[in-house]
């Protein structure tokens, strides 16, 4: 779904009012979604230590262990989030310049990376350059939301 007026009050409300019971429609959607790939392994762009201690948890971790169950897959916690600054908020520019990730271990599976909402692109291209370093064959995003292009596109 495009990132409009309703896609960022659900997506606010579950990262910023804790509002978890929204993961359940979210990933009712997401599951929908999922490709058929064998052996595939769901994983998420992990938020920074800082955001998971205010909030009491990561929402892309939320939604990626609910889209599992929905599809009988198993999820796993494939990526760690390197130390920088917060994607909300910056130019397009410092969006494409972070995040960071490494990944926690070798992977020799087809996995798919789940997060709330695209804005650039970034973060889930920083997240494929990880898992492919650590010998993901494949890497497929999906995410609940993609916001507007700058020029509206």
């Amino acid at each position: 779904m495009g990132y409009d007026a309703e896609a960022r009050q659900v997506v606010t409300a579950l990262k910023n009012r804790g509002e978890r019971f929204r993961t359940t429609v979210l990933a009712d959607q997401l599951a929908l979604l999922v490709p058929d790939i064998d052996g595939l392994v769901l994983t998420w762009a992990p938020t920074s230590s800082g955001r998971r201690r205010a909030r009491g948890f990561d929402q892309a971790e939320l939604l990626a262990h609910a889209v599992a169950r929905r599809r009988g897959l198993r999820a796993a916690p494939l990526l760690r989030r390197l130390p920088g600054p917060a994607q909300a908020g910056r130019s397009l520019g410092d969006r494409q310049r972070n995040p960071h990730f490494e990944a926690r271990r070798q992977c020799h599976l087809p996995v798919l990376v789940i997060d709330d909402v695209a804005t650039t692109g970034a973060t889930l291209t920083a997240a494929a350059v990880a898992l492919r370093a650590a010998g993901v064959p494949e890497v497929h995003g999906l995410v609940v939301a993609r916001a507007a292009r700058p020029s509206g596109r």
